[in-house]
């Protein structure tokens, strides 16, 4: 996948646009559960997400290797959406955007501003990434899929702050949607030689990962429905059920009203803002709570672009309910 070497260089060119990202031990999420509880903060990065570091590492090398490269498209559910308009500005590439139809319109402005030109088609992300194959083979564009390996190199780059910055971490808590941020994780464990359990988290109502580590192959689901619209994904990527099959301890599932929780604790405790996926970490430690007393574990928020109404509705107590 990639050299350690190859992951320096990567951590290197992505801090010339951002500096490392935080990761705190929050007295208060340790109060709850019974562990010490580092958050990595990657809802501080400048799109508000994790996706940010592969998407500079992506342009770099396109950049080098298509030269005349006349544009680009993509489909997200928001944060590789955002990621991809944010780093095509250095080089001067017109981005198009493919979302499905009710995503969340928050994510869908902040991927305007950053210049990208926005499609609302399908009803599910799998839609909308079908639809946006079709436009840029129409349309000579260069389609930049959601899962690469020059992707999941520039995300792992917040695997390599956080294992040199926690030492001795017993286990690693984080979402997984197409799975660029768990292979990260898990090839950075490995190439630094360590122990870490890395535990996947997916929700109960877009469990295709879960399904497909279960059965040791992909495995595609007819629905994908969570607000955690990140982790909404019914179909995985092959390459990537390889890598968490091979190196995850294990993949969780949370229902709604556990992520609506977590999101209410990660606020109540660190007062970070969490969207439904980057909240999901840390639920999937609080949901092991009792397995991880007394352990060094970690909890990745890989984002906090929440719609406003819907983080007023969980704060209120509530469970939002997608369109």
């Amino acid at each position: 996948m990639f050299t350690l070497a190859e992951l320096e260089a990567a951590a290197g060119l992505v801090h010339a646009r951002m500096p490392p990202t935080p990761a705190h031990a929050w007295p208060l999420l340790a109060g709850r559960t019974g562990a010490e509880v580092w958050i990595k903060h990657e809802n501080h990065t400048p799109t508000g997400a994790f996706k940010l570091r592969g998407g500079l590492v992506y342009l770099d090398e396109l950049a080098r290797a298509e030269p005349g490269c006349p544009g680009l498209v993509t489909a997200t559910r928001g944060n590789h959406g955002q990621s991809i308009p944010f780093a095509a500005r250095a080089h001067g590439l017109p981005v198009t955007v493919y979302v499905p139809e009710g995503n969340a319109t928050d994510k869908n402005r902040a991927m305007q501003a950053w210049g990208a030109r926005l499609v609302v088609e399908g009803h599910d992300f799998e839609a909308a990434r079908l639809a946006s194959v079709a436009h840029a083979e129409a349309a000579g564009l260069h389609l930049v899929p959601s899962y690469h390996p020059l992707l999941v190199r520039g995300v792992a780059t917040y695997a390599l702050e956080l294992f040199r910055d926690v030492p001795d971490l017993d286990a690693v808590y984080v979402p997984i949607g197409l799975g660029s941020g768990i292979s990260g994780l898990i090839r950075t464990r490995d190439l630094l030689g360590l122990k870490t359990e890395i535990v996947g988290v997916v929700a109960a109502g877009a469990d295709a990962y879960a399904r497909a580590f279960e059965a040791g192959r992909p495995v595609a689901t007819e629905r994908a429905v969570s607000f955690a619209d990140g982790m909404a994904c019914r179909v995985p990527v092959p390459e990537a059920v390889a890598v968490i099959c091979r190196g995850a301890a294990r993949v969780l599932r949370l229902s709604e009203p556990e992520l609506a929780a977590a999101v209410r604790m990660l606020f109540a405790d660190t007062h970070n803002v969490a969207e439904g996926a980057g909240a999901a970490a840390f639920a999937g430690l609080w949901q092991e709570r009792e397995r991880m007393a007394g352990k060094r574990v970690a909890a990745i928020l890989c984002g906090g672009n929440i719609d406003a109404a819907w983080f007023a509705e969980i704060l209120s107590g509530g469970v939002p309910v997608p369109a």
